[in-house]
């Protein structure tokens, strides 16, 4: 599966589209549409060189096929292209390894349509231990997605 047109305009909604490398709410380099790294395994760092927007889409769309591979392993039971792309988007925000140790992965790999699965989503609104307003839209925003 590849994450669908309504999955990318969440993540780009969510992440914003920055030119130039900013810091992320906990201080990781970061540029375009959320990214940390490239294609290439390297950091973003502070001194990159700005991304047009056509830049970063491309970019987006190369480092998403990551973490559709990751959702792709990971989950076990069939799920639609609404589940897999609210889960992409909750995985390219938080990585792969945070996804795997979920208890929402967890829920999904037992039924996929267990109503709980929504409060799983909302548990992860913090970053550096800090509950984030905009980390607590966009897991309403997932879910809402995943249960369309």
């Amino acid at each position: 599966m590849k994450t669908g047109k309504t999955g990318l305009e969440l993540i780009k909604k969510y992440e914003g589209f920055y030119s130039k490398p900013y810091l992320d709410p906990i201080g990781i380099p970061t540029i375009g549409y959320g990214a940390t790294y490239y294609p290439n395994k390297v950091k973003v760092t502070m001194k990159d060189k700005p991304l047009t927007g056509k830049e970063a889409s491309e970019l987006l769309v190369q480092m998403l096929k990551v973490y559709e591979n990751q959702v792709a392993l990971l989950v076990t039971k069939p799920i639609n292209q609404n589940q897999f792309d609210a889960l992409v988007s909750f995985t390219y925000n938080l990585g792969a390894t945070n996804f795997g140790k979920s208890t929402l992965l967890k829920k999904i790999n037992v039924n996929p349509n267990d109503p709980t699965i929504r409060q799983e989503f909302e548990k992860w609104n913090r970053a550096g231990g800090i509950v984030l307003n905009g980390l607590t839209k966009r897991r309403k925003d997932e879910a809402a997605l995943y249960f369309s």
